[in-house]
Order: C-alpha cells, then sequence, then structure tokens
C-alpha cells in the first residue's frame, strides 16, 4: 500500500524487522521445546536464544541488507535468514531449524502478523462504533426523509439511519473476531506435515507461547481456506465502510445538503471553483474499499493448492496480506474521524421532507383511510390520485398540498376525520419504535 493510505503503526507488522523477529521466535521456541523434551542440549537453546534476542534487539539495515546478499545466492529467503542467523549464534546454530521446512517457518509467522494486524482493525471498529454511537444518540429525534430508490419514501430518524450502520459494524467486529480464531494457527509438522522428523509437542509448545492453536491438520502448509475466510471478512467491512460513505456522499449533494463531512479552517475543494465542499474523504473511502474487496478473489484462489503443498500462493500473500490490511486500517481509522465529526442540517432535513407538499405521508393516510371503513383498494386509488395531484403540480400556481387535495376530495371530505388525518400526517408518528430499536442495539 502506497504511504498517502498507510499508517506506521499497521505498515510496522508487515516490516522485514518484525517479521525477521518472528521467524527467529518461533525458531527460539521450537528449540526451547525440543530442550525440553531431551531432543537437544539446554545448554544449546539458552546460547540460541540469548544470542539470537541480541541480535533481533540490534537489528540494523546492515543486518537487513546482508540476509538479501545472502537471498541473493541461495535464492531462498529462510535459509537466507537462517545463514544470517547461524553467523550471529555460531556453533549452537546446527540444532537451529531441526526437522522443520520451510513452510513451519512462514505460515506460523504470517498467522502471527494477521493476529497482530487484527488487534489493530479491531480497535478500529471500536473507534468507529463509538463515531456512529455517538451521532445515533445525538439525531435519534431528528426527523429525515427516508429514500427508496433515492426517491422520498417516508419520514424516518437520522440517528435510526447512523444506528443501522451501528449494527452493521457490530456484526463487523463480530466476523472479525472469528476470522482472527480461524486464522490464530500454527502448524510446526516438517516436511508434509507428517511429524516425521519433529516431534507434535514441539507444535503444542510453540503454538502455546505465540498464542495460537495448532493446526488439526497441515499438508505442509496451513491449509488456505482459512485465509480465504479472514480475507473474505476484510471484504465484507469494506463492503460497509462503502455502503456508509456512499451514503454521506448522497446526503452532501448541493440540493440535497443534509449532512456532510466537516470542512477543516483551510481546506480547499477545488483549484478554479472557491465554493466547492466535496465529499472527499467518503468518496477515497469508496476507492479504497473496491482495493480491499480486490484481495478476496485471489485469497479464494490460494485455496486450491497443489497436493500437499505448492508456492503458487506465496506471491499473492506478500502482497495482499500487508495491502488489505494496511488499507483497511486507513479506511476504518479515516471513517471514525469522519463520523465523529460529521455536520448534520437537521432544518434542510425538514426542507426536503416537507418539499413535496406531503405527499411523503401517503402510506399513514391509506392506513388511516381503510380504518374509517374505506376498502383498502379504494383507498389506495384514492390515496394515489390525491398524491399525483400534488406531485405534478408541486410549484405551479394552481398546485395544492397533499392535505389540500384530501381535504377537498369529496371521498374523503365528511368520511374521515380531520382530526386523524392531522395524526396521520405527523412525522414524528414515525419516530415511536427508535427508543425501542436503539435498546435492542445499543443495550
Amino acid at each position: 500500500m502506497v504511504p498517502r493510505y498507510s499508517r506506521p503503526v499497521m505498515t510496522a507488522i508487515w516490516s522485514p524487522a518484525n517479521r525477521y523477529r518472528i521467524w527467529f521466535e518461533i525458531e527460539a521456541l521450537a528449540c526451547e521445546a525440543m530442550a525440553e523434551l531431551g531432543d537437544i542440549p539446554r545448554e544449546a537453546a539458552r546460547i540460541i536464544r540469548e544470542r539470537g534476542d541480541a541480535a533481533m534487539a540490534a537489528f540494523s539495515d546492515e543486518d537487513l541488507a546482508r540476509i538479501d546478499e545472502i537471498e541473493a545466492v541461495t535464492r531462498h529467503d529462510v535459509i537466507a535468514f537462517l545463514t544470517w542467523l547461524a553467523e550471529k549464534i555460531g556453533p549452537e546454530s546446527r540444532f537451529v531449524h531441526l526437522g522443520m521446512t520451510s513452510s513451519d517457518v512462514l505460515d506460523t509467522c504470517f498467522s502471527v502478523q494477521l493476529v497482530q494486524a487484527t488487534d489493530l482493525l479491531l480497535e478500529d471498529l471500536d473507534a468507529v462504533l463509538a463515531a456512529l454511537r455517538k451521532q445515533a444518540y445525538a439525531h435519534k429525534d431528528t426527523v429525515t426523509i427516508g429514500r427508496s430508490h433515492a426517491i422520498h419514501a417516508e419520514p424516518t430518524s437520522f440517528g435510526l439511519k447512523i444506528a443501522g450502520h451501528y449494527a452493521e459494524f457490530a456484526r463487523n467486529r463480530t466476523r472479525l473476531l472469528a476470522a482472527r480464531s480461524e486464522i490464530a494457527v500454527c502448524a510446526i509438522s516438517g516436511a508434509v506435515g507428517t511429524y516425521a522428523h519433529i516431534d507434535p509437542r514441539v507444535e503444542e509448545f510453540v503454538a502455546e507461547r505465540l498464542g495460537l492453536a495448532a493446526e488439526d491438520v497441515s499438508t505442509q502448509v496451513i491449509p488456505r481456506d482459512r485465509h480465504a475466510a479472514f480475507f473474505c471478512a476484510l471484504g465484507v467491512i469494506a463492503s460497509g465502510i462503502e455502503r456508509l460513505a456512499v451514503e454521506v456522499r448522497h446526503l452532501q449533494r448541493s440540493e440535497v445538503r443534509e449532512a456532510e463531512e466537516f470542512f477543516h479552517p483551510g481546506q480547499k475543494g477545488s483549484s478554479a471553483m472557491p465554493h466547492k465542499r466535496n465529499p472527499v474523504l467518503s468518496e477515497n473511502l469508496t476507492g479504497l474499499a473496491r482495493l480491499i474487496r480486490s484481495h478476496v478473489v485471489p485469497a479464494l484462489e490460494n485455496v486450491a493448492l497443489w497436493h500437499e503443498r505448492d508456492i503458487s500462493h506465496s506471491s499473492v500473500e506478500r502482497n495482499i496480506g500487508p495491502d488489505a490490511t494496511i488499507g483497511l486500517d486507513f479506511a476504518l481509522t479515516r471513517l471514525a474521524g469522519m463520523m465523529d465529526k460529521l455536520v448534520v442540517y437537521p432544518e434542510q432535513m425538514m426542507a426536503n421532507l416537507e418539499s413535496l407538499g406531503g405527499v411523503v405521508h401517503s402510506g399513514e393516510v391509506l392506513l388511516a383511510l381503510a380504518r374509517s371503513g374505506i376498502s383498502r383498494e379504494d383507498a389506495y386509488r384514492i390515496v394515489q390520485r390525491n398524491a399525483m395531484e400534488t406531485w405534478t403540480k408541486l410549484g405551479q400556481p394552481e398546485g395544492r398540498s397533499f392535505r389540500e387535495n384530501l381535504d377537498n376530495d369529496p371521498e374523503v371530505a365528511g368520511r374521515v376525520d380531520a382530526r386523524v388525518l392531522d395524526e396521520a400526517m405527523d412525522s414524528k408518528r414515525h419516530l415511536v419504535a427508535v427508543d425501542r430499536i436503539f435498546n435492542k442495539i445499543f443495550c
């Protein structure tokens, strides 16, 4: 991911220094497990740990260059690291990587990195949820127009609209926790996953120390259905980000102007038009969501590896692991800030609601007429006729409001009490269930 859309706290997880530190930790823990089992001398495990820890603590660009130099010859990244590590440890390095295969290190490290990234993403989701909760309660009783097909439908609460997004991100948090559990596995099973050259208890020891579970059945690699599920979860979260971003973009349109992104002092919207206040954050989030979702299909295609393993997945994961998590981390952080500072215009919401002469109350009027003894079919015909009369003559001299048309309709006058119509056309009727919904979502 390019630096523009990256946060250092997430990019550090995917840095070479962090990767090599995890590689060493896996190797050192395996040595300590083998020492406890009596497979290697305890003194050797102690020296490997001490000298390796010291080397990793002092890890520098020179060490990184040395590993790259070795890999240029070996054409194998794990062997290059092990050769560098042997230079730091000395003779006891002969006990490092005993009975293990490269995938034991690579796959277990990838699991650790994904867990580290997920824990940060969970913090990001908590920030989004906090911002959404704040706005939902602030506008719980703010009446706005609900839209279907982008057309005015019926009144609703702006807080309720936000609460719906809160509920979605709460579900996304649950999904991410499940994905974390699925990916938090360790495989130290040796060539083709048979434990022929390493005791299964080594895997259990390493897994426990790393906070992972031991893989049930590895095929020299951790099965990639786990990773596919993880990246699918990220894709779903990205779609939730886009859904909310698109809502903000629509509400910020000049002819709507019900809500908009916070415009910072000194911010400029256009190089040519000084008046512009563009929804740049939500547009940016829409684009990032597309990018994050683009990693889902490659992750799904990684599931079908040949036999016990191949490395067709490797080049894919070297890209999508960092890019998807870095991109989602940035997007969630941006979304939390955008929603926390969202500017809302309740007066404009009410003006838009009333802009169609009251036809948005047609559904409630339909029910009122039916309750007054008119058949539903006749009630629908009467209401639609008067609504269309209002709709088609809006702004014209002969135009009348929906209520005026109803009052002048002979099929309504004298058959329906005026107070019934007053109640049916009260926008706040649509807020009666908001408290119940909020209690269900937030409590």
